[in-house]
This record gives C-alpha cells, structure tokens and sequence, in this order.
C-alpha cells in the first residue's frame, strides 16, 4: 500500500457564528472555503490541474451552503477546472472524514494529489434554518429529518440534553465539566499569546484585499471555573419540550432506551463547544508526486477508523473509534503523544480521558472548541492541522485525532510526525 502525506495544513480564524456579530457571518460559506484553497495552493506552488479532487466537508448542505461547495470554492479560488470536487457530511466528522478519504484514495494508489477539508458559516445555518422555521417549513434539520419510523426505532434527542444523560450516566459531576472548560480556554489563551496557531493560520480578506479577521473571535482566556459555575444549565428548557408537535419530549426520548436514568441539566455556554463560522484546508500527496514536484511531507497518514456507537447518546462514538484506530496502527495510548478530541460537550472529553486513561497534557493541549469554537464540517481538518502543530512545537511523534457525531458515530486518524 503506498503511503500518503500531509504536505500542509491551513485554516482561517474562528468567528462568532452570529449575523451581524461575527466579522465572516456577512460572507458567502464559498469566499470562506476560497481563502483556504487559494493559501493552500500559494503556500506550496502547486499546480491546480494535478489536483485530483478536493473532498470537502459540510454538515448543513441547505441555502448558502448547498451546491457542493467543494468544487464551487475550487472555481472561486481560480483553481484550473480540472480540479474536481466533491462535498459530503458526516455531521460533525465532516472534515475529518474527507481527509480520511482523500488519504484512502493516495493509499490505494488512485490519486496523487488531493486536498481535504470544511467549511461551516453557523451563523448562516442559524439564521436560514430560523427563516425556514418562520415560514412553516416542516422538518428543517432535526436528526432524523422527520423520519418517524427511524425515531421509533432509534430514537434521537437534543445534543445538549445527551451530554447531560452522558453525564449522569457516568457519574460525571458539573463540577468535573465547568473545571474542563475553564482549562480549555486557558490552555487557549496561552497558545494564542505564544502564537502557537500562527504557521496555519491565514487571515480572511475581502476583494479589495482588506483584511476582514485574523484572529480568533471566540475565547474568553479570563474565564474560571468560579464563574462558570454561576451559569445556569443551557438545556434545561429543551429537557421537558415536546420534540415535536404532540410528541415525546427530549428527556422521554432517552428514557425510552434508557427508563431508569434521571438526567440532571449541567452543560453551559461555557461547557459546551462554540457556534462560530470557518474553514480549513490538508493539502495530502504521495510520496512519489511529493518527491517530483519538491513538497516536503509534514506528516504520515498512519491509520484511519470509523466507529458507530448509540444513536441515542449519540456521544459516545470517540472512545471506541480511538481504540479501533490504535489496533489498526499497531499502537498503544501510550505511544501517542497528543490527542485532539473535539469538546463538543465537556463530558465527550472528561469520558475519553477517564475511559483510555489519558495524561490529561495531552489531550488538546492548546484547548478546544469550548474555547476556540466548532465551525461543524471544517473542525475535524482544523483539528489535524493543530495536531500536526503541536507534534512540531513539542518535537512529538505521533497524533491521534477523533470526534463525536451525530447519530452516534465517531471518525479517527493517526498522524506521525515526519
């Protein structure tokens, strides 16, 4: 089996994912994923016409972001019109699910040039999947989609309400989680006074070349665990609400698998991963097309995984994929030098870390979306690409990345620093 190489990672500033707050929300989602395709191609002079395809990541393909944003982005940063493109989702495992197969495909031998990724304007799903809503429109998202035979069989809650489930469960107490999310937005804040983001971070800019954000909008580094502990549970109201119109509400809906757990509300704003908008881009090559053309490989695509787990808890699906990735790689937790796991909800990362016995130092170092923010299709390729930086800041080896999805799934990667 041939090898595949990160040649590059790159990715833009996070922004508050609201309209009219946030300094990308008045964007189109393709100038976004633009920005990255254009600095991943200036950055390492490549030829647009030997890409073989970009795979791109997007969890909400509806308004703005529909149209398979993979190739209409490709078109906007002036890639040569061989370039293909391809857009899937995933949900939150988008990204990381198109590197997982844009690796694949350099393995299996059948491309040699190709470039992964996402993009995610929260603040346009909100606001279109809002105007849906005031208009009537029946079953806009939702897992499911409205599918009530697939809800008789797997019933499917509010996220928020299955990190608190999770949390009972595990015995996991709020004091355990607000501790979790102070952390992350300190650990953010010193890797953004230190510039640890600095190598993959590009500035977004207009037309006319003025810069519209270069920096992260999200983190609160000031944050304790004291103040955090004063917010009120942020899922509360979801917990009793009917799921849908004279149907079950989200508590009955995990009660229906799971009768006998009482769920206390516990996740916050500030336990809970970011709304934000953003994009990022791996740039992935064969050892051979690498070699011809001078790229100099940042990484080695060691294994890949994917694990399906409880769609109730929906939550639960890292810990297993972590374990199935490191079996497919021949290696132990032990061997692995930094784990970047999405904080969707503290307990998603309070359970791995318990579970697999994790020097917690290890596990998202420079904090995470707690702090920094989830732009859903683009995290699981920014999540690489801050792996990669960590394992070259600390002179480390090897990087396990992995993510909760939703309908309970969970995609990984290993990455070796080379």
């Amino acid at each position: 089996m041939a090898e595949a190489y990160i040649i590059d990672a790159v990715r833009t500033p996070r922004s508050i994912g609201k309209l009219g707050k946030g300094a990308l929300s008045h964007l189109h989602p393709q100038h976004v994923a633009a920005t990255v395709l254009r600095a991943i191609r200036d950055r390492n002079g490549i030829d647009t016409a030997d890409v073989d395809d970009i795979i791109w990541g997007t969890s909400a393909q509806m308004g703005l972001q529909g149209g398979d944003m993979g190739r209409m982005a490709a078109l906007d940063a002036d890639y040569d019109v061989r370039a293909s493109g391809v857009t899937l989702d995933r949900f939150c495992g988008s990204g990381l699910t198109a590197t997982n197969l844009a690796a694949g495909q350099i393995m299996a031998g059948m491309e040699d040039l190709v470039i992964a990724g996402g993009t995610e304007m929260m603040s346009h799903v909100m606001s279109y999947g809002q105007s849906l809503r005031e208009a009537g429109v029946p079953s806009v998202g939702g897992l499911g989609t409205g599918n009530m035979r697939l809800q008789a069989k797997h019933p499917q809650s509010n996220q928020g309400v299955a990190a608190d489930a999770i949390a009972a469960m595990e015995g996991i107490s709020r004091e355990q989680l607000d501790a979790f999310g102070a952390e992350s937005q300190r650990r953010a804040g010193i890797a953004l006074k230190e510039g640890r983001f600095a190598r993959s971070t590009v500035p977004v800019v207009d037309d006319a070349g003025t810069v519209i954000l270069d920096h992260e909008e999200y983190p609160r580094p000031d944050t304790t665990a004291e103040q955090l502990a004063q917010l009120k549970p942020a899922f509360a109201a979801f917990l009793d609400m009917p799921s849908r119109a004279d149907g079950p509400t989200f508590r009955q809906l995990i009660n229906q698998v799971y009768p006998d757990l009482a769920i206390t509300p516990l996740h916050h704003a500030g336990t809970s991963s970011g709304v934000v908008d953003g994009a990022a881009a791996i740039l992935l090559a064969s050892a051979d097309y690498a070699q011809r053309h001078s790229l100099k490989p940042r990484a080695r695509i060691v294994a890949t995984a994917n694990m399906g787990d409880c769609p109730t808890l929906m939550l639960n699906g890292p810990v297993p994929a972590a374990r199935k990735v490191l079996a497919r790689a021949g290696l132990r937790v032990e061997d692995i030098d930094v784990f970047e796991v999405n904080e969707a909800f503290a307990v998603v990362t309070e359970k791995f870390i318990r579970d697999l016995g994790i020097d917690r130092a290890k596990l998202n170092p420079n904090g995470g979306a707690i702090a920094l923010g989830h732009p859903i299709g683009a995290t699981g390729a920014v999540l690489i690409g801050t792996a990669l930086d960590e394992l070259e800041r600390t002179g480390g080896r090897y990087g396990l990345i992995t993510m909760c999805a939703a309908g309970g799934m969970a995609p990984a990667i290993i990455i070796e620093r080379v």
